[in-house]
């Protein structure tokens, strides 16, 4: 019998050259980085010229900011907006993460259940708890308070319970073994080995939290009244009711309000940027 022919080598898949990913990147760049960059010039222009999609103004105007800042208490807003953001942001990661080690590390009958209902609620739309939330708060006296905006993470958010729980079951079991021979208890446990060792997936459930927190607009226009307590997007809506709807609207002041309003997540970002990234491709490595 004669030999069967060996096998043809598997053809090699041709990689793009790196100057067509560098071109599609930079083209994606530009997309997305315009809208910001047309908010920050058009914050910068005279009334007039406001929407002659022109990136460079041809006659600078910086006093609108000076005018937001005397039409509106900016520097109040932004200090609740930072208080209600952090508060919001640390409450559902620390309680989030309590729950993901829970159903991570401890064997008990009926857990991949209790898991799946804990998932199953990210499919329940808010408007459909939105009514008795609120009626809840206001039987506790603190519905006209900013504590319904952020006090409602204590009790964890499904989809970072989901996020957190898939790093915790990525450690080696033998590191709790190891340390519960040594006397460590499972808070121990939790802080000091399960903690640290998923630093980035608890970045990345700050970070979201925080930019969804400071964006959010509908919680302030349900509970809060006093301009005092408007946290920025809520007061964003104040400067657009003042500016934005009369005969003459002033949208140059409602365009520097809203870069006012911008700028600090894109900072936040920068600052948290390496570990953000690297929660992201971790997860996804383990995808």
């Amino acid at each position: 019998m004669t030999a069967a022919p060996p096998a043809a080598p598997p053809a090699k898949r041709r990689r793009p050259h790196p100057w067509v990913l560098w071109t599609a990147l930079a083209i994606a760049a530009v997309i997305f980085l315009y809208p910001f960059v047309w908010l920050v010039s058009a914050s910068l222009k005279p009334r007039p010229q406001v929407f002659d999609n022109r990136l460079v103004p041809s006659d600078w105007a910086p006093e609108n900011y000076t005018a937001i800042w005397t039409a509106a208490p900016v520097w109040t807003w932004l200090f609740n907006s930072v208080v209600v953001a952090l508060a919001a942001a640390a409450a559902v990661t620390i309680s989030s993460a309590i729950v993901a080690f829970g159903f991570a590390y401890f064997r008990f009958p009926g857990r991949n259940v209790l898991f799946a209902l804990v998932v199953g609620t990210m499919m329940l739309p808010g408007a459909v708890t939105m009514i008795p939330t609120y009626l809840i708060w206001n039987e506790l006296g603190l519905a006209a308070t900013q504590v319904p905006l952020w006090a409602g993470n204590l009790f964890g958010s499904a989809f970072y319970i989901f996020l957190i729980r898939q790093f915790f079951l990525g450690l080696p079991r033998e590191l709790f073994e190891a340390a519960r021979v040594d006397g460590a208890g499972y808070w121990r446990l939790f802080w000091r080995i399960a903690v640290p060792l998923c630093r980035p997936a608890l970045i990345v459930a700050f970070v979201f939290e925080l930019r969804a927190s400071w964006s959010d607009l509908l919680k302030p226009l349900i509970y809060l009244r006093d301009p005092a307590l408007f946290t920025m997007p809520r007061g964003m809506k104040a400067i657009l009711d003042q500016f934005g709807q009369a005969g003459e609207a002033r949208w140059e002041i409602v365009l520097a309000g809203a870069v006012i309003t911008t700028v600090p997540m894109i900072i936040a970002f920068f600052l948290c940027q390496r570990y953000f990234v690297e929660g992201v491709a971790t997860q996804a490595r383990k995808g």
